[in-house]
């Protein structure tokens, strides 16, 4: 009996999202609405105002359920990884900045708490951080010290029973905004994570203005001078440095699902265009080498959400290493780069309007490449990996 031939779906050609579950296709498809519907009408001009409407914004993605959505209990909703990475890549296909709210919330600073919390700390954290009625933020990176987090100037030194902060932290999203900040120190006993609320004396931040990516995301600097903790504090469940980096794991792991999303946005933001962008007399997506730039980005897309999707498999499955997620984020991240400088090209002049998402994603994309692990240092996490020599010295 002769069967109808599968309908060819140009954004998505080998029809990867069919290896999804049918929760995960719901997630998809629930967050893409929300972010068709809540954020596209507005993201360009928040990104032309350098304005992101955190605290509106919040208690939406709350009621979403992705904030914190791959953790248990507390309000949050468990979900696999495979779904939080779904839904990071529906979130940043309408932005970077979009995504890097729900991943420092829900990836860092969620994440931090719930592994390493006391109970304490969870419940009277958790709750409204996965609703969106409080913000967290996470400050690990410094001025000086990004890549090499391990030579931190932030200092914690007892007080009595007491715990009294000093230092810097620098690029940290969501930062002037949040209720409370994670804060990694060194102290006499190694690093370790401490739960500064927004109100403690001699905690300020201070927004960093001027920015030409991510201009949809609140990105500060935290200065803290002899800021005074009790002892509870800080984070009993870790110390050293892979409390932290552990959590960043998280974070990448987001990222390398949510740069398929801004991929995927602006090679079917170029497809669409080329259809009805008349030169010629005829459609450009008929020319030969507009069609072998659609056809190359596409090629790109579907490899990165193969990748992705294998990850996330892996992950849910029990069996992801580091090295699993920094190749997921220096693939992606790069790739999603050059399709967006490539689909800028087939928009011409158009294509750096906040008309069309193309140079914005481009440009956001500039930073995700960038911060949570260079592509430096992704490069040598993966040649560590599979030569067993350790080129970071």
């Amino acid at each position: 009996m002769a069967t109808t031939p599968a309908r060819l779906d140009p954004a998505d050609l080998l029809a990867v999202g069919d290896l999804l579950t049918d929760e995960e296709r719901l997630i998809r498809d629930t967050v893409r609405r929300f972010a068709d519907e809540r954020i596209r009408p507005e993201i360009g001009d928040w990104f032309e105002r350098g304005v992101f409407p955190v605290r509106e914004l919040a208690p939406e993605l709350g009621r979403l359920g992705v904030l914190g959505m791959h953790l248990d209990g507390y309000g949050c909703t468990g979900s696999t990884a495979t779904a939080y990475g779904v839904a990071c890549m529906e979130l940043e296909a309408a932005d970077s900045g979009l995504r890097s709210f729900v991943s420092v919330q829900g990836s860092l600073a969620m994440r931090s708490i719930h592994a390493f919390g006391s109970e304490e700390q969870k419940q009277q954290w958790l709750p409204d951080l996965a609703a969106g009625r409080a913000i967290g933020c996470f400050a690990l990176t410094e001025p000086d010290f990004g890549s090499d987090p391990a030579n931190m100037r932030t200092r914690a030194r007892r007080k009595g029973e007491d715990w009294v902060l000093g230092g810097s932290k620098m690029w940290i999203t969501n930062g002037s905004v949040s209720d409370v900040a994670v804060v990694w120190a060194q102290t006499e006993e190694g690093v370790r994570g401490f739960l500064v609320p927004r109100d403690t004396p001699g905690f300020t931040a201070n927004d960093v203005h001027g920015k030409l990516s991510l201009r949809a995301s609140v990105t500060s600097e935290l200065v803290l001078d002899e800021v005074l903790l009790p002892a509870d504090a800080m984070l009993p469940g870790v110390r050293g440095l892979k409390g932290p980096l552990s959590s960043l794991n998280e974070a990448r792991y987001g990222i390398l699902w949510g740069t398929v999303g801004a991929a995927r946005d602006c090679y079917t933001t170029a497809l669409d265009y080329a259809r009805t962008r008349i030169q010629f007399e005829r459609p450009i997506a008929g020319f030969q080498l507009t069609q072998q730039k659609l056809v190359e980005m596409m090629l790109e897309v579907e490899k990165a959400y193969l990748v992705a999707v294998r990850i996330g498999r892996l992950k849910d499955e029990g069996r992801s290493l580091p090295a699993h997620i920094s190749f997921g984020k220096l693939n992606n991240v790069r790739t999603a780069l050059e399709i967006a400088r490539s689909a800028r090209t087939i928009l011409g002049a158009n294509g750096i309007t906040t008309e069309y998402p193309v140079l914005r994603h481009a440009n956001n994309l500039e930073s995700v490449l960038t911060y949570e692990g260079t592509s430096e240092i992704h490069t040598l996490v993966l040649g560590e990996a599979i030569t067993g020599e350790s080129a970071y010295r």
